[in-house]
């Protein structure tokens, strides 16, 4: 039973304690109370309500006021119709909580985030794209971003593998390279090479017998060198009718050649790893030509391949020099250098040298009697030693010219000169837009007209920034105009053809043989008595072979079956008799392989420095090999200790933890391990060594694979173990998302490293920087953390 104190009563109810007042009005006749009276009692009910008491029933803030308590709810919560309760706003149903991709509601609040390849801004709303092409490492040859993602690609005669990697193509393993006897490969390319008693065709396939003249060959395309004198001042002009080659070095280096070298003479300069070619002269039916290699020096001038002024090269009366040196073929080289003059205060004197080498034709045709052909070569050697004499006093006097399309050209000019075309761009280059732009392939510079010229018909030009276009190896002038190579020249026998200079007229590939290229002089047989349905076929799949062969085998013509390709290779097609070489130092898992993914890099990747490093699975970021066993030694100079970060890692756990990481004091199984997992985690972790060495070792089997891994590290100095420790084991410090992704992002990770390394580096980063950089929250917890460790009794 209820009881009051004396001077309340107990209200009807049993249990309720009310004024005495109160409980007279209740025993009152009159069925209805007052306003008045109800108004005193809600008065009287409010002043006995406290905030002491209970938190005044409110849910979050109370707040007493002269009318009773006064609930609130803080920012994120919104009260409720009874004035007591808090309930959560939930943010994101309206607009999208200024998200611009995702909006996740949190207790209180939400958190805005970002579809992959985009990061959120430190306003914590906006998603930008990564660009992840700004990172290091990010493709090996050729880097395209775009919009959440990126694209690599690699440079002609490499192809793609491990998402990022580029690998040298062995181009001989498909099908020979197409070579008519002997392939070599080469870094990114290679090569058909002919036996004794032959010689390569224009089309760089193809061999033909020595000394046999193709009836449309050029021997116009010889180099040309004579000299005049002018009065006391001796002059020389190098022409060049064609197959003329231009390359660059620098601002002030170049090599150019000019003329088509003999057969036994060096090939012309190699320019993107392809070379030129020998061109289609005859000069080989004789025998060797002569060569000889000089220097010449250029006083107080730059190397400069420029236009000649139409009135200095204006004609004037010339007794010539030179009358039996035949130069075929002439490479020169001009390098500028500075070279300082005696005495502290004296000006650098510009200096540039020519290298010239030549090779001049020994013209048989010229021997007699009185007069052999040993004669012949030693006279051919004495006008040559004649020529550089003369040449050299030209060079001296800046009397030196080479003529490239019907332009003279300056080898070099005196710096004064040199001065006067600054702010224009440089031989081969046009100005577009305020840019210097090199003239494309189909094209050439002209010098007299200062812009690139289209290749007429029967010309063409297969690189950059030329100063002339290479005739065709047809005569007839066909073809396009603008040819971007030697297949666009026109006249050429089509794939499934052939002749014997590769042009028209053509006749088909006989029974049993195919042809997959342009140009050709012959056929490949399809080999092991195999025939074709037609005569005209363009690849062995038109070959009628016993058994169709599926992608990862090959076909082999002796047995008649097909041979699963072995480890190494691989091959994406049906029907083939070959299988293609894995790229670069890459080899596929096991045999019959079909795509080139399958290559994977056995190497165990990263890079392991004092200070910062990182160590990847093989052939990250594509999967990593079968039996793999990686080991990395992590030993930090004396007194720093070693944080890791695990942004992610991708190990598949069904088969039963085959592959697997772990890092540990030393290989001892029993020694201190820090880390170790068999399994896929997409959340970033961060921890700090347990021991002050690490031993890291990596292992898979012939199971499933995965992506793998890539783990940056840091040491620090051991006076910061307990703050690192006090960060990494925050939980606040992965369980925003926002957080996760600072930890998965290089350019971040490298930045924090930067400053952990070194810590003097900090003052490298104004606070403006920083805010752009992290968001506010990751800046709040770093700071009350650092604080507390610099400050801790403050």
């Amino acid at each position: 039973m209820c009881g009051c104190h004396q001077k309340y009563a107990l209200h009807s109810d049993g249990r309720t304690c009310i004024e005495k007042d109160e409980a007279a009005i209740e025993r009152s006749q009159f069925n209805a109370t007052s306003v008045a009276d109800v108004d005193k009692r809600v008065k009287r009910r409010l002043l006995m309500e406290t905030c002491a008491v209970n938190n005044g029933g409110c849910d979050r803030t109370c707040k007493d006021t002269a009318t009773g308590v006064r609930c609130s709810c803080p920012v994120g919560f919104t009260l409720q119709p009874d004035g007591k309760t808090c309930k959560d706003i939930n943010e994101c149903l309206v607009n999208h909580g200024g998200c611009d991709h995702f909006c996740r509601d949190t207790v209180g609040s939400f958190e805005c985030g970002c579809r992959k390849g985009y990061k959120l801004l430190t306003d914590e709303r906006t998603c930008q794209d990564i660009d992840e092409c700004s990172f290091e490492r990010t493709c090996d040859h050729i880097c395209i971003n775009s919009p959440g993602s990126f694209q690599c690609l690699c440079h002609h005669g490499y192809t793609l593998y491990g998402t990022t990697h580029c690998g040298d193509v062995d181009e001989c393993s498909m099908n020979n390279g197409s070579c008519d006897q002997g392939c070599v490969n080469t870094k990114g390319s290679y090569e058909c090479v002919c036996p004794p008693g032959s010689r390569l065709h224009w089309n760089r396939k193809d061999c033909v017998e020595t000394g046999r003249c193709l009836s449309r060959a050029q021997a116009s395309a010889q180099a040309h060198l004579s000299c005049s004198k002018v009065g006391s001042v001796e002059s020389c002009l190098l022409s060049c009718p064609a197959h003329t080659l231009f390359v660059p070095d620098s601002e002030n280096s170049y090599v150019l050649s000019c003329g088509v070298p003999g057969l036994q003479g060096r090939t012309l300069p190699k320019r993107n790893g392809t070379s030129s070619g020998t061109g289609p002269g005859c000069s080989d039916a004789s025998s060797a030509p002569i060569k000889q290699k000089a220097r010449f020096k250029i006083r107080d001038a730059k190397c400069h391949l420029r236009p000649r002024s139409r009135e200095r090269a204006k004609e004037t009366p010339r007794q010539p020099l030179l009358e039996n040196c035949h130069v075929t073929f002439l490479t020169l080289k001009c390098d500028s250098s500075k070279k300082r003059r005696r005495g502290r205060k004296s000006p650098s004197k510009e200096v540039s040298h020519v290298t010239a080498e030549f090779e001049v034709e020994i013209k048989m045709e010229e021997a007699s009697d009185t007069c052999e052909a040993d004669c012949v070569r030693k006279r051919a050697e004495q006008s040559l030693q004649a020529a550089i004499k003369t040449l050299r006093k030209s060079i001296n006097r800046q009397q030196f010219y080479v003529q490239i399309s019907g332009t003279e050209y300056e080898v070099a000019q005196r710096s004064a000169k040199a001065l006067e075309g600054l702010g224009t761009c440089g031989t081969g280059q046009v100005l577009q837009d305020s840019k210097c732009v090199t003239c494309g392939p189909g094209t050439y510079f002209s010098g007299e007209q200062g812009q690139c010229v289209l290749c007429v018909s029967g010309t063409y030009q297969d690189m950059e920034g030329q100063l002339s276009c290479a005739p065709c190896p047809s005569s007839d002038g066909l073809g396009l105009a603008g040819a971007h190579n030697v297949s666009e020249c026109g006249g050429q026998c089509s794939p499934g053809f052939f002749s014997a200079d590769g042009f028209q007229p053509c006749q088909a590939c006989p029974m049993g043989t195919y042809q997959p290229e342009p140009g050709r002089t012959g056929c490949f047989p399809c080999g092991g008595g195999l025939l074709t349905k037609l005569e005209g076929a363009t690849s062995f799949q038109d070959c009628e072979a016993k058994v169709h062969c599926s992608p990862g085998h090959h076909y082999n013509t002796t047995t008649h079956r097909c041979i699963r390709c072995p480890v190494g290779t691989y091959q994406p097609e049906f029907g083939q008799n070959h299988c293609i070489t894995c790229p670069g130092n890459t080899s596929t898992d096991f045999d019959g392989s079909t795509n080139v993914t399958h290559c994977k890099n056995q190497h165990c990747g990263g890079e392991l420095g004092d200070y910062t490093g990182y160590i990847e699975s093989p052939n990250y970021p594509g999967d990593y090999p079968a039996n793999a066993e990686c080991v990395w030694h992590i030993a930090p100079p004396p007194k720093r200790r070693i944080l890791i970060v695990v942004p992610e890692i991708f190990l598949p756990i069904e088969d039963e933890c085959g592959d697997v990481l772990v890092m540990r004091k030393s290989a001892s199984p029993t020694s201190i391990t820090t880390y170790e997992t068999c399994q896929t985690y997409e959340r970033p972790i961060a921890f700090t060594s347990r021991s002050r060495k690490l031993w890291i070792q990596f292992k898979s089997n012939e199971g499933n694979s995965g992506k793998g891994f890539q783990v940056p590290y840091v040491t620090y100095d051991e006076d910061y173990q307990q703050l690192i420790e006090d960060i990494v084991r925050d939980g606040r410090l992965y369980a925003s998302e926002n957080h996760q992704e600072i930890l998965k992002d290089k350019k971040l990770i490298k930045a924090l490293f930067d400053v952990l390394a070194h810590p003097q580096n900090y003052f490298k980063y104004t606070a403006q920087e920083s805010k752009e950089m992290f968001p506010r929250s990751f800046i709040k917890l770093l700071r009350s953390k650092v604080s507390r460790f610099l400050r801790p009794y403050k």
